[in-house]
């Protein structure tokens, strides 16, 4: 069963996020993707994350459907326009690409490339009812297209500092859903308690929903995160965990799984993140038995 019949039946999906590199040499992409084909229902592929020039998302969508596996690609305004984001969408779809997910970009300044312009002709909520008009088989100008695309999208949930922000937030994904969203995709969970809320809170907007599991590689990395991105919720705790561990790298991929475990029961998908670590996806996998 493919990635949209598995949301349609309200079936648990397990998706991996693998980056494209950042150059030609796909081999290691190739690699780990070949690693999971089996075990994860599709591969969400970022468009130049984090603000780093990579290669394509489209291009890495259709070399992983090449080797079998389903893909999900990025998609946002800050590079392209209109014109240009409708092409490269009717693309995806003749390469086999018909899954979508629609997220805010990073701005320019946090990249590799910070003398480059942007454009943000349309916002993520444009651009889900740009999804939407190609499905419907017209253009953004009204002009009909020849043949119709049957695009599945979703939308990114952005990370809650405090409780009191939550409202707003639901509110803000509820436009999205009325522009178009099919599913939900939310940030990455490391409070189970606090995340509970957040999933009933997205209920009755009923999509599906579906939860990041980030892996936390070290404990500098989780310090950083806990202070520069209070909404992670990433507690003293945790912290504690990593570096008391005899094999640090062990723990973190055991907290990972333990986490995706539990969200199993709460929602339905996971995503699981890996920064560049996508090796250590089988045993994140293994470790949530998955």
């Amino acid at each position: 069963m493919n990635f949209k019949k598995k949301l349609s039946a309200a079936e648990f999906v397990v998706l991996a996020e693998m980056n494209t590199p950042k150059g030609v040499d796909i081999s290691e992409l190739v690699t780990n993707a070949r690693r999971v084909k089996d075990r994860v229902d599709a591969v969400v592929v970022p468009d130049m994350d984090n603000g780093v020039m990579r290669m394509s998302a489209l291009a890495g969508g259709a070399l992983l459907r090449r080797e079998g596996l389903e893909t999900i690609v990025h998609v946002y305004g800050r590079d392209k326009n209109r014109m240009a984001l409708q092409g490269d969408l009717l693309a995806a779809y003749v390469l086999g690409i018909p899954h979508l997910l629609v997220v805010p970009a990073e701005p320019m300044s946090n990249g590799d490339h910070r003398e480059a312009v942007t454009v943000d002709d349309l916002d993520e909520s444009g651009i889900l009812q740009m999804i939407r008009s190609l499905r419907e088989g017209v253009d953004l100008s009204g002009f009909d297209l020849k043949g119709t695309p049957d695009f599945t999208s979703g939308c990114a949930m952005a990370q809650v500092a405090e409780d009191s922000g939550l409202d707003q937030e639901i509110e803000t994904v509820k436009r999205k859903v009325e522009a178009g969203a099919q599913y939900i995709v939310t940030p990455p969970v490391f409070d189970l308690d606090a995340y509970g809320r957040i999933a009933e809170a997205l209920k009755p907007l009923g999509v599906p929903v579906i939860a990041t599991v980030f892996l936390l590689k070290n404990v500098g990395m989780a310090r950083y995160m806990s202070i520069h991105d209070p909404g992670s919720r990433i507690s003293e705790d945790m912290i504690r965990r990593i570096r008391k561990a005899p094999d640090r790298e062990a723990e973190c991929i055991r907290m990972a799984g333990e986490t995706a475990a539990e969200l199993k029961k709460m929602v339905q998908g996971i995503k699981i993140a890996t920064l560049g670590w996508e090796h250590r996806l089988p045993d994140i996998l293994a470790s949530a038995g998955l």
